[in-house]
Order: C-alpha cells, then sequence, then structure tokens
C-alpha cells in the first residue's frame, strides 16, 4: 500500500513520522509539499533521501489539492494498492497509521476508513468544539453519525481513486465533502479509535477556523439559502391564494407546489449538484414524493399552531418552517439526490 501524506510548512515531526513508517515497511511514502516554499526545501529533500517520493505545488492550493495531486499520482503510478492518508504534524501515531493500514485490508473495495479521535484528555477547548458542532452537522446532513469527521488520518481501496478525484473541494472543506458523498452513495464509513494527540495546543494546526469553517459548513448554508428564498416565495403565495380563496387547505397546496418546484431545481443545481447527482429522472419522483410529505406535514403543524394554539397565521408559518428544516435537508441528502 502507499501512505500520502500532504504536507505545509512541517517540521521535524515528518521525518521522524516517515522514518517510523518505513520500520513497519507498509509500502512507499508520498509526500506532497502544498506550496511551503524555500524555508522548508532542506525538510522535503531529506525526506526524498530517505526514499519518500515529494510531489510540488508552487503556492499553497489547499489540503484537498494537496491530497488530490497524491491520488493522482498514485494512480498513474499503477501500483493498485490501498491508500493511507496521514497528517504531517504529529497528531497521527505511526502505530495508529499501521493499525488503520491493517484495517483497510479487511474491507470491501467501497468502504471508507477512518482513524477517529475520542476527544479525552486534554483536548484544546476549540478543537473539542469545533469537532462536536462539526458531527452534529454532518449528522444532520447525511442522516448518520461519525465519531471524528475532521481526521485526515483515512484509508481507501485503490478502485476509490477516481472517485477522490472527482470530489469537489480545494480545503478543508474537501474531506467533510468526502465522507457526506460517501453516505449519499452508500459507501460504508468504518471507524478505528486512535490516540488523540494535540501538541502545544494545536498551534501547528494550519485550520483557519472562521473561513474554513464556512467552506465546510457551505453545504448547510447552500440549502439554508435555497429554502430561505422558497420559504419567503411560499410566504407570499400562501396569503395571495389564502386572500383569494378563504380556503387553508388549497393556499397551502398551492403555495406548496410552486416553491417546491423553485426549490428542487435550486437544490439540484447549486446545493446538492455534483458529478453524482442523481438524475432527473430519478431524484424528482423521489423530491416530489418527499414534497407530498412535507406537505402534509406542513398542513397539520400549521393547522396545529394556527387552530389549536390560536397563532396569528405569519407566526405560525414561521414555527412550521423551522420545524420541518432539519427533516427535510437530512431527507433530501440522503433519498432523493
Amino acid at each position: 500500500m502507499t501512505i500520502l501524506i500532504p504536507s505545509y510548512e512541517p517540521d521535524v515531526r515528518l521525518l521522524n513520522l516517515t522514518v517510523k513508517l518505513q520500520e513497519y515497511g507498509l509500502g512507499p511514502i508520498v509526500i506532497v509539499d502544498d506550496g511551503s516554499g524555500p524555508a522548508y526545501r532542506g525538510i522535503f529533500e531529506s525526506a526524498q533521501a530517505y526514499g519518500c517520493t515529494v510531489l510540488t505545488h508552487t503556492h499553497n492550493l489547499g489540503k484537498g489539492c494537496a491530497l488530490k495531486t497524491g491520488f493522482r499520482h498514485i494512480r498513474e503510478g499503477g501500483l493498485q494498492e490501498a491508500v493511507i492518508c496521514a497528517d504531517s504534524d504529529g497528531q497521527h501515531l505511526p502505530q495508529d497509521i499501521k493499525r488503520v493500514a491493517e484495517a483497510i485490508k479487511r474491507e470491501s473495495s467501497a468502504c471508507l476508513v477512518l482513524g477517529s479521535r475520542r476527544f479525552t484528555g486534554k483536548v484544546p477547548l476549540r478543537s473539542r468544539f469545533g469537532n462536536s458542532v462539526t458531527r452534529g452537522v454532518f449528522a444532520i446532513a447525511a442522516g448518520g453519525k461519525v465519531q471524528d469527521t475532521q481526521t485526515g488520518l483515512r484509508a481507501f481501496s485503490y478502485e476509490l481513486l477516481d472517485w477522490l478525484c472527482e470530489i469537489p473541494g480545494d480545503r478543508f472543506e474537501y474531506e467533510m465533502n468526502m465522507l457526506l458523498g460517501a453516505r449519499r452513495e452508500g459507501r460504508m464509513i468504518r471507524e478505528v479509535f486512535i490516540e488523540t494527540v494535540y501538541l502545544e495546543a494545536n498551534k501547528s494546526s494550519h485550520f483557519r477556523p472562521l473561513i474554513d469553517s464556512l467552506r465546510i459548513y457551505l453545504p448547510i448554508l447552500a440549502f439554508g439559502a435555497s429554502s430561505a428564498a422558497s420559504a419567503l416565495i411560499d410566504f407570499l403565495l400562501l396569503f395571495v391564494f389564502q386572500y383569494l380563496s378563504h380556503n387553508l387547505f388549497f393556499s397551502v397546496v398551492a403555495a406548496r407546489l410552486c416553491s417546491s418546484v423553485f426549490n428542487y431545481t435550486m437544490n439540484r443545481r447549486y446545493v446538492f449538484g455534483g458529478p453524482h447527482t442523481a438524475k432527473i429522472g430519478r431524484s424528482m419522483p423521489k423530491y416530489f414524493s418527499l414534497v407530498a410529505l412535507v406537505l402534509l406535514l406542513n398542513y397539520g403543524l400549521l393547522y396545529f399552531y394556527k387552530e389549536q394554539l390560536i397563532l396569528p397565521l405569519l407566526a405560525a408559518k414561521i414555527l412550521t418552517e423551522v420545524s420541518i428544516f432539519v427533516f427535510s435537508f437530512w431527507a433530501q441528502r440522503r433519498f432523493v439526490y
């Protein structure tokens, strides 16, 4: 198998890791220098002297790009064995990398193996909080739980390399998109629990909390924007149809039908779009079946809030939309697209 290590501005820990991995005899090591610059050339030259293959980006492109550069190189090399990805900053112990490498041998070609941390012991607050939030977001988005969505220790069979090169994302969001894509396409995700290691409060990490978090959560934000626009259309049409017909059921159905056509188009093209998005012939029947279910929920909740709790129509509509937002996202991600 091949060990792939994306690296940006590394220190001697990268060299220590490669030496230990070579002692284990897991296979060739490919390192991607993601535009670290002349100041770090000595580290990469030493890695080459140790027998590693070093690929170089002229400037920093992001972890996702570095991984895909490595995947393409391995694919073109023709060594049809599993690929193990690990970080270069000391967070992944050599023995844990070996355990993940052994685990992928026992799995099918459609499976991803994650080296997952339990986040016990002395974990920096921002890391503990960030991972908890991301874990929750993933559970909502994908309809399933993963203990450590941000782990860089991952193993894949050779057959997955083409798929891995097609996944969108240039930076840290690439790893989240990978998990979302795997869940959407029915690939198995296995977890091997590893040691939780944070050196010097994780100050060597190149993760940018604001920008990179926005990238990771972009699918949720895009869905929220699409849903907000659809909800606005639904709001306006509900009041128009109610004013014209004075029939709540007709108004709800007509407004929802119009807004659903808009929502389907936006979600398929901009939110869940990609090379593996389901064709219209398969996704549209599923989507409008979901619309029918949501419509019943919409009417039931709206009737309950308006008629039973005696709330104004505007307040009842807001509560209804909030109630079904999470369910709708999960169902569309999991079953429609």
